[in-house]
């Protein structure tokens, strides 16, 4: 298979989530998400996804997505939608309204300004 021009790469995922989980020490004057619970809450939505049988999302774990002191953060692709989720009731919210049913959760929208 020919993979050098995008109309040949086949869509895999009708949305695929990257997800900070970076790890740095507690003192680390930018902070992480995964000194922030990231990678807990990762978990359990992957664990939502899957119980859902959401085969068409696509869940990565991500380095630096760098707004380390905002975080946990992830961002939903191909929406462009930045999340700041921090309790699993949060991850069960958006899977449940953004990943299955293509609603935003405007509450945990994270906007990104530029100076």
């Amino acid at each position: 298979m020919n993979l050098e021009t995008k109309s040949e790469l086949p869509q895999l995922y009708r949305h695929h989530v990257f997800a900070c989980n970076t790890q740095r020490p507690p003192t680390h004057p930018h902070g992480s998400c995964g000194a922030s619970g990231a990678q807990a809450l990762w978990d359990r939505m992957g664990k939502a996804v899957e119980a859902q049988g959401l085969n068409d999302i696509g869940l990565t774990m991500a380095g630096c997505l760098g707004f380390c002191n905002s975080g946990p953060l992830m961002v939903v692709y191909p929406d462009g939608v930045w999340y700041r989720a921090t309790t699993p009731e949060d991850v069960e919210e958006i899977v449940n309204s953004h990943l299955k049913r293509g609603k935003r959760v405007e509450r945990l929208v994270m906007v990104l300004k530029r100076s």
